[in-house]
């Protein structure tokens, strides 16, 4: 190989490796930067919904759906740029989705649920809610599944597809709802005293809503004693200090009235010799 062939060889070398360079330089630029805009271009999206007071359910999902269709624009655009045909990239990437769609049904029936709640919207970000068996606030409705915050405070993610095709439960639907206690008397105390007493007693309890008033009933009739049925009702925020509250006013009234505690009356038969 003479001078002049080794030289242009080196020339080309140069140029090709700079050009390429500069396309790696190039594509690294515009992912990060593409990335910045993708992150305002949702952040203003979001922002504009908050402002319109757009439910945050609908929000969180509809900008999750615009960042992957622009990252997927991106990716496209950047393969481009490489000039890479991203129209047979493109058919690569749908014949793949089949393959993946076949393998990964339950992600794919988790997204159709997610889909279908944000037309039904069973509930929202905030609302206190029992689904797929977890009872907790929802924290975030994603695109496959539903973040709880449970009153332990734990964070749980649970698939749509489970709460979609399961019993949901919203407990901030309605304005208020019921606490169920029960105040086991002891024999001989007249229930009618007692369900007057404990009327008086749970209406004063802070947050016991008065429309429905509290239902204090006769329940049932035990060995022990008499029940009476203490429902009152309240906010679903203010439920677990109502239901602790009547708990106690339940032993408060019962030792100002002086009522023997219940105990459980022991029959004995004896059988005849």
């Amino acid at each position: 190989m003479d001078i002049s062939n080794l030289d242009a060889v080196k020339i080309f070398l140069t140029t090709t490796a700079s050009a390429l360079a500069i396309k790696i330089i190039s594509a690294i630029a515009f992912w990060i930067i593409g990335r910045w805009l993708i992150s305002k271009v949702v952040a203003v999206m979001s922002a504009t919904m908050n402002r319109n007071h757009v439910d945050p359910t609908l929000t969180k999902y509809l900008g999750s759906i615009v960042a992957v269709a622009l990252n997927i624009a991106l990716v496209l655009g950047i393969l481009g740029y490489f000039g890479i045909q991203t129209t047979s990239f493109a058919a690569l990437v749908a014949g793949a989705g089949v393959a993946i769609g076949a393998a990964w049904s339950g992600l794919l029936g988790n997204f159709a649920a997610g889909a279908f709640m944000l037309v039904l919207r069973p509930f929202k970000v905030g609302d206190f809610v029992s689904v797929g068996g977890v009872v907790g606030t929802v924290h975030e409705l994603g695109l496959f599944g539903t973040t709880i915050v449970t009153p332990d405070n734990v964070l749980t993610l649970i698939g749509n597809g489970k709460i979609f095709g399961d019993t949901i439960q919203n407990f901030h639907a309605l304005p208020v709802r019921r606490v169920e206690r029960v105040a086991q008397l002891a024999n001989g105390v007249d229930p009618l005293e007692a369900i007057a007493r404990l009327r008086q007693a749970v209406a004063a309890i802070p947050n016991v809503a008065s429309t429905p008033a509290p239902e204090v009933n006769l329940l049932d009739m035990k060995l022990e004693g008499p029940q009476i049925a203490v429902r009152p009702y309240t906010h679903t925020d203010h439920y677990w200090q109502v239901y602790f509250d009547t708990n106690e006013a339940i032993v408060r009234v019962c030792r100002e009235a002086g009522w023997p505690t219940p105990a459980l009356t022991q029959i004995h038969r004896v059988q005849p010799a």
